[in-house]
């Protein structure tokens, strides 16, 4: 019998013979049993937004409906309905697309639709007895941690992998309010301001609370992450897909504070220090095989770059054409021959149990 292609697939959903859920669980199956990874070809990395345009037609009607809910709220002067009716149709629906259709981009609209209502309705339950008084540490910290265990059950339930983004900016949260109630000082908008600004909150040296919260949170964002990818080495399952949500969400939390720490050491050591790292993230992103880090070290990249057009007294508009060309070849070069850098770099690497689990690498030519 001769194989069946994607065409087939499709055409037995248009005669009635399949369901939309069952050709897409059939082809997740072929997929799966030829090596999905293999097939993709060799600088492919696996990311879905969404199938079809009938994804986005869908999504469309959503957030329509989810508006047209909003205006009904303001006609009704009754701004709990948003929260608690969005709420419950996010379920609802994302009973339909999620479980039955397997849609994907609606699946991620109605997670987010979940997640900002709960965390719209947390925070208006406890503006109740509170009347026009600000929220304390206290507060965001009670909002983003319930806000947080609905999503995480949101999540048990849907299995979304957009979800665990929702989730880790909950984290977010809850590590900053955390952090704002055992050392209120530190985090304060006053403190902040004084210490140059939001920026501030990524430099090591100037606001050590704020930046190493915002470390710790990417490190174990990080290994949440990784702990998803050393499960699927050849990125053919939802942990795949759950693991990139986690690393867009670890990368420029480490990767900022890190740079910035070292960057505003000043003179040549902290440029210098500063270029060391980003090669240490370059390494550390082709050996796990995700361009997320390298991608959120971009700026720095050329912000070292225009320092060292500065220091060698190029012309300023000639130091932004070199810049920018370098920078355009280095990353140009770097994603064209992602592979073979990968494959020379894994087999210099030793031997061991979790080299094994991390994704398969082709000899180098």
């Amino acid at each position: 019998m001769a194989d069946l292609t994607a065409d087939d697939i499709r055409a037995a959903v248009a005669a009635g013979v399949l369901s939309e859920s069952q050709a897409a669980r059939l082809i997740a199956i072929a997929e799966a049993r030829r090596g999905f990874r293999l097939n993709m070809g060799d600088d492919d990395e696996p990311f879905e937004l969404f199938k079809g345009f009938s994804e986005i037609f869908v999504t469309v009607g959503l957030a329509l409906l989810s508006g047209g809910f909003v205006f009904l709220s303001i006609v009704l002067t009754n701004f709990f309905v948003i929260p608690v009716t969005t709420l419950v149709l996010s379920v609802v629906f994302a009973g339909y697309f999620t479980l039955r259709r397997r849609m994907t981009l609606p699946s991620i609209y109605l997670a987010f639709t979940f997640a900002f209502s709960a965390m719209w309705l947390v925070s208006r339950l406890l503006m109740i007895p509170r009347n026009l008084d600000p929220f304390s540490p206290l507060d965001i910290l009670i909002i983003f941690l319930v806000t947080g265990a609905l999503v995480i059950g949101y999540f048990a339930i849907f299995r979304v992998p957009f979800t665990l983004f929702l989730v880790g900016l909950c984290g977010i949260g809850v590590a900053f309010s955390l952090a704002g109630v055992l050392f209120p000082d530190s985090l304060s908008g006053v403190d902040i301001l004084a210490h140059g600004g939001w920026n501030s909150l990524t430099d090591l040296g100037t606001n050590p609370i704020a930046s190493m919260t915002l470390l710790l949170f990417g490190i174990i964002a990080f290994l949440a992450a990784m702990r998803f990818d050393l499960r699927d080495p050849h990125r053919i399952s939802r942990n795949a897909a759950n693991a990139f949500w986690l690393h867009i969400l670890a990368a420029p939390a480490i990767v900022n504070v890190v740079t910035v720490s070292l960057l505003n050491v000043g003179g040549t050591a902290g440029y210098l220090l500063a270029a060391l790292a980003l090669v240490v993230i370059t390494l550390v992103a082709l050996i796990i095989d995700r361009r997320s880090f390298l991608t959120a070290g971009i700026i720095y990249i050329g912000a070292i770059l225009a320092w060292a057009m500065s220091a060698a007294n190029v012309d300023t508009g000639w130091g932004i054409v070199w810049t920018l060309l370098l920078m355009g070849a280095f990353i140009t070069a770097t994603g064209t021959w992602w592979t073979q850098l990968r494959a020379r770099i894994m087999a210099i690497l030793p031997d061991t149990a979790l080299k094994s689990k991390l994704p398969p690498y082709s000899e180098a030519p």
